[in-house]
């Protein structure tokens, strides 16, 4: 499929807006040192992290932005409840990666975030930028809905403990793995998603997929025959699921926290170094991979 690129930048900047408009909040890119600086309060409060490790300072967002890189902010008011950071890749890629972005937890449920991203996607294809990539973790499942459902990004590399340890009110002191995403800004689905159309997994389409990680009775991992790749005959869809809330488990059961983060690594990062493709988040909690046809990988 042809897609105009004019269109598709007049497109994205329709759909950033109505995303604005729908959460209540105006997003508008930040420059000012007083903006910056309300930034990195805005992310201390919401992941209170390591003084001595914080997400951003806002002498790092001065430089970003002062060299042309993307810092901008979600308002209610006067009030700033979301902000996204990102920055330009190497330029043979065409590309940048988005490094950090969070909302206010009193704004959770507004689809604050949605506008943020949209607003990102629309400011980038205004300068030629064909993609988006950041990482996330792929336990969250909010998140992982968030990232491959309503925006359509997909997954291309599962990164052990990319981060390193991080003492915060997030990680709670698990194991930094992440899921690298792309985000295909022009692509067909992307569009549709920023529309509020997205691609929904359906009950008939996951009939019969194998079952590669699951959630036992007892609330732990339980790893199906296919789990951790390349154990399979091959061919039709794999379900790997993910628990409810591993950031409650991380404050009342660290020990089953680590236990999920063993299974998920072992599983969905052995299905994707052995060639297995993300293609969505199912809402109840499964991530939905196709294995690659045998010979093909």
């Amino acid at each position: 499929m042809t897609i105009d690129f004019r269109t598709s930048v007049a497109d994205a900047v329709r759909s950033g807006l109505a995303a604005a408009a729908s959460a209540g909040v105006q997003v508008r890119e930040l420059r000012e040192l007083e903006e910056l600086d309300r930034v990195y309060r805005l992310y201390d409060s919401i992941w209170r992290p390591d003084p001595k490790n914080p997400p951003v300072t806002t002498e790092l967002l001065r430089a970003l932005t002062k060299a042309g890189n993307y810092v901008s902010g979600a308002y209610d008011g006067d009030g700033l409840i979301g902000a996204c950071v990102g920055f330009f890749g190497a330029p043979a890629e065409v590309a940048m990666h988005s490094h950090v972005a969070g909302v206010s937890g009193l704004a959770r449920g507004r689809s604050v975030g949605f506008a943020l991203k949209l607003h990102q996607r629309a400011w980038a294809l205004e300068r030629g930028v064909a993609a988006i990539s950041w990482t996330f973790d792929p336990l969250i499942r909010r998140n992982a809905y968030f990232n491959l459902g309503k925006l359509a990004a997909r997954p291309t590399e599962y990164l052990t403990n990319f981060y390193g340890f991080m003492h915060d009110g997030i990680n709670n002191g698990d194991d930094t793995d992440r899921l690298l995403v792309r985000w295909e800004l022009d692509a067909s689905e992307v569009g549709a998603a920023a529309d509020r159309h997205p691609a929904v997994m359906t009950v008939e389409q996951l009939h019969g997929a194998t079952v590669a990680l699951a959630c036992a009775d007892d609330g732990g991992p339980l790893v199906g025959p296919s789990g951790g790749g390349g154990t399979s005959d091959g061919g039709g869809l794999l379900l790997v699921a993910v628990p409810a809330d591993i950031e409650g488990l991380r404050r009342t059961d660290p020990a089953a926290a680590k236990a999920w983060r063993a299974a998920l690594r072992e599983v969905l990062g052995g299905l994707l170094a052995d060639g297995a493709r993300v293609t969505g988040f199912d809402r109840a909690g499964w991530y939905v991979l196709e294995r690659p046809e045998e010979g093909l990988a």
